[in-house]
C-alpha cells in the first residue's frame, strides 16, 4: 500500500539513510526534496538526485521547505533541535526518522539492539542465530544496510536492527518484539547536554513496548536498569557475574539459561570470541531466538562459528615479536577498557580523533598499568593529554602513518601495538571502516624482517 503517494515528503540529510529513503519514497510515488546543509560538490552521487527530478535544498535548511511538506524524514545524523526542523514540528509538520518510518512499512516481528558498546557484535550475533535456524531475516539499521532497504521485500521470518541513540530520538510508535540494552556508558556527550539526555535517548527503544513484549536487559548494570523502570514488557535478564534463577546467567565456566524450569549450559570455552565483554553480547544475543522456539543446540553452534567483526580487536600482524591489533571501531572509552583490559602489558595504545565530549578518566589505571607508550591523534589528542599525559609515555603524532612508524619504534619484542582511538573518526577520515583500514594497510607495509600472521 502506497501511503505516502503524491506526499510532499523531505528528507533531510543525504548520507546512506537519506539516500536509502529516497529510494523508498520514489517507490512510493511521493513528491522528494532533499535538504542537507552541505554543497553539492561534498555531495556524492547528488548528479543522480537532480535527474531524477528531485528538488534539492543544499547549504542549509530552509525552513519554507520544511513548511511546505506533509512529512519531513530525517537522516540521524541530525540533531531534531536543528531550527527548520523544530518549526515544522510545532506547526504539526510530523517529523519522523528512518527507523520509525521503516517500522511502519514492515510487518516481520523485529529485535532491535541498542547500547553503548557491543551493539554490532550482538547483532550481528542475532543474525546469524536466526539465520542457522533456517529463518529469513534482515538485518541492518546502524550496522550496514538502513532498515528502511529491508521494505524492498516483504516476507521475512525476522528484523534485526541494531540502533544508535541518534536512530531512536525520531522513534515514536516504534515497538520491537524483542528490545537488547546491553550497557550504557559515556558517549556522544558531544551531541548530548549530559548523561541523563543520553539515557533518554537509549530508552525510547522500550516506550511503546506492551506486556507482550520483551525487554533484554543487562542485570549488572544500573543505567541500563533505570532506563527499563518504566517498561512495559517482559524483563529478562543477561548476567555475566552471576547465575540468575530466570535468564541468562555466567558461572565463570559457562553460559547458563534458565528459563520456565528448563536449563540449557553453553561452554564459553567453544567461543572463538574472546572478553568477557563477548561473554555478555553472546548471552544478549541469545535470548531473543531461544524465547523464540530456536533450538538451543542450534542457536549455540552458531554463536561458536562467529569469529569477529572487521575493525574490532582484529589482529592485523605480529612483526618482530609485537602483535598489532585494529581495534578502530572502539569510539567510546567504555571500549577501550574493554579492549586494553584483554591485553597483557606493555602496550602502546594509539587513541585520538574528534573528541565526543566524554570523560577520559576511566582509562586512568589501566593507563597506568599496562600502557607503556601513549601515541596521540587527532583533534582530541590534547584533552586527551591532559587526562593521561601523566599516567605512562605520552607523545603526539601528526598523522596515522607518523604513528604507526613511532609505533614501531618504541614497542619491543612481546608488546603489543592497539589503534583504539576512543573517538570518532571524522576529523581525519570518512569513518572507523577507513580509519582501521589504513591504520591496517600502513601496518601491512612495515618492513618484514620475521612477520608472520597473528
Amino acid at each position: 500500500m502506497k501511503v505516502y503517494a503524491g506526499k510532499n515528503v523531505v528528507i533531510v540529510g543525504a548520507g546512506r539513510t537519506g539516500l536509502a529513503l529516497v529510494g523508498f519514497f520514489l517507490r512510493q510515488g511521493a513528491r522528494l526534496t532533499v535538504s542537507d546543509r552541505r554543497e553539492a560538490e561534498r555531495i556524492a552521487g547528488i548528479d543522480k538526485l537532480s535527474q531524477a527530478g528531485i528538488r534539492l535544498d543544499l547549504g542549509g535548511h530552509s525552513a519554507e521547505v520544511m513548511r511546505q511538506a506533509d512529512l519531513v524524514a530525517v537522516s540521524p545524523g541530525v540533531p531534531l533541535d536543528q531550527p527548520a526542523l523544530a518549526a515544522a514540528a510545532a506547526q504539526g509538520i510530523p517529523v519522523l526518522g528512518e527507523i520509525e518510518i521503516a517500522w511502519r512499512a514492515l510487518r516481520a516481528p523485529l529485535a532491535a539492539v541498542t547500547g553503548t558498546n557491543g551493539k554490532s557484535t550482538t547483532t550481528t550475533l542475532l543474525g546469524e542465530i536466526f539465520h542457522a535456524w533456517g529463518k529469513k531475516t534482515f538485518v541492518g539499521g546502524n550496522l550496514g544496510l538502513p532498515l528502511i532497504e529491508a521494505t524492498r521485500e516483504t516476507d521475512w521470518d525476522w528484523l534485526v536492527a541494531e540502533l544508535s541513540s541518534f536512530q531512536l530520538e525520531a522513534v515514536v510508535d516504534f515497538r520491537p518484539r524483542f528490545a537488547l540494552l546491553l550497557n550504557i556508558s559515556e558517549d556522544h556527550l558531544d551531541r548530548y547536554p549530559d548523561m541523563d539526555t543520553y539515557l533518554g535517548a537509549k530508552a525510547r527503544i522500550f516506550a511503546r513496548q506492551t506486556r507482550t513484549d520483551v525487554a533484554v536487559l543487562n542485570r549488572e548494570d544500573p543505567l541500563v536498569l533505570k532506563a527499563a523502570t518504566d517498561t512495559l514488557a517482559r524483563k529478562v535478564f543477561f548476567s555475566s557475574a552471576r547465575l540468575l534463577d530466570e535468564g541468562m546467567g555466567f558461572d565463570g565456566r559457562h553460559l547458563v539459561w534458565r528459563m520456565d524450569g528448563h536449563e540449557e549450559r553453553f561452554a564459553a570455552a567453544d567461543m572463538q570470541l574472546r572478553g568477557l565483554h563477548n561473554i555478555e553480547n553472546a548471552m544478549a544475543a541469545l535470548i531473543p531466538p531461544l524465547l523464540a522456539g530456536c533450538p538451543a543446540p542450534v542457536a549455540w553452534q552458531a554463536v561458536c562459528a562467529f569469529s569477529g567483526l572487521p575493525h574490532r580487536m582484529v589482529p592485523v600482524r605480529c612483526l618482530d615479536g609485537v602483535n598489532w591489533y585494529n581495534d578502530s571501531k572502539a569510539t567510546n572509552v567504555g571500549s577501550v577498557v574493554k579492549s586494553i583490559a584483554g591485553l597483557n602489558a606493555p602496550v602502546t595504545l594509539i587513541a585520538g580523533g574528534k573528541d565526543k565530549g566524554g570523560d577520559y578518566a576511566p582509562l586512568i589505571p589501566l593507563v597506568r598499568e599496562r600502557v607503556a607508550h601513549l601515541i596521540l591523534i587527532g583533534e582530541a589528542a590534547g584533552r586527551i593529554a591532559e587526562t593521561l599525559g601523566d599516567c605512562t609515555h605520552t607523545l603526539h603524532a601528526a598523522d596515522m602513518e607518523d604513528a604507526v612508524h613511532r609505533a614501531r619504534e618504541l614497542t619491543p619484542s612481546g608488546g603489543t601495538v592497539l589503534l583504539s582511538p576512543a573517538c570518532s573518526s571524522f576529523d581525519m577520515f570518512r569513518d572507523f571502516e577507513e580509519r582501521g583500514e589504513v591504520f591496517a594497510d600502513l601496518v601491512a607495509k612495515l618492513p618484514e624482517q620475521t612477520a608472520k600472521v597473528v
